[in-house]
């Protein structure tokens, strides 16, 4: 198991004080929130590409840096970023070659079923008003989605007016990143 691993080299991580060189506050240096996918290949090439350093801003995921609900975790952790960690912008980051493009539903709900997921779970989350293929679809393309997701935070009610919200896309394989919006309306 992984997990063991890792466990161990944290150990030696926190012996060695290796902690050190990433001992920061809890306030975004940047004072911003970035909100992108979970890829692996993201982890180190989107704060490189984008200048990020530890401490400069708080990263939220998940798959595919997709929201749909204004309430829902994501919008939540946003909010939070900004009433309580002074962010004062939030920048929306997909990727090209997400998966989250690609999800077929019906083949995950067979591959679901093989793992053991019976069907009278599924006919528990329809009839608790959980559509499986609305919750779990992807997107057609990741400009319009990271749009969407741009116009979902910008339109919350509770997001103060000078917060500044930003949607951009960027190349898995170059870190070359393209502007889908720049909120230019609210800019200093």
């Amino acid at each position: 198991m992984q997990i063991e691993k890792m466990l161990e080299y944290n150990e030696n991580f926190v012996a060695n004080k290796n902690y050190e060189q990433f001992l920061t506050t809890s306030i975004p240096n940047k004072k911003m929130v970035v909100f992108t996918c979970m890829e692996s290949r993201l982890v180190e090439l989107l704060p490189k590409a984008l200048n990020i350093e530890n401490g400069d801003a708080k990263m939220v995921k998940n798959a595919g840096a997709i929201i749909r609900k204004s309430f829902d975790s994501i919008m939540k952790s946003i909010l939070v970023a900004v009433y309580n960690l002074q962010a004062e912008e939030v920048v929306v980051i997909g990727h090209h070659d997400c998966g989250m493009s690609c999800v077929d539903t019906k083949a995950l709900m067979e591959k679901m079923r093989s793992e053991g997921i019976t069907d009278e779970t599924f006919n528990a989350l329809e009839y608790s008003g959980i559509d499986f293929h609305k919750e779990f679809h992807g997107f057609e393309t990741v400009e319009e989605s990271i749009a969407q997701s741009v116009e979902i935070i910008r339109g919350h009610p509770l997001l103060p007016a000078h917060v500044l919200v930003h949607g951009l896309v960027i190349d898995p394989h170059t870190g070359k990143v393209d502007i889908v919006s720049i909120d230019k309306e609210k800019a200093k």
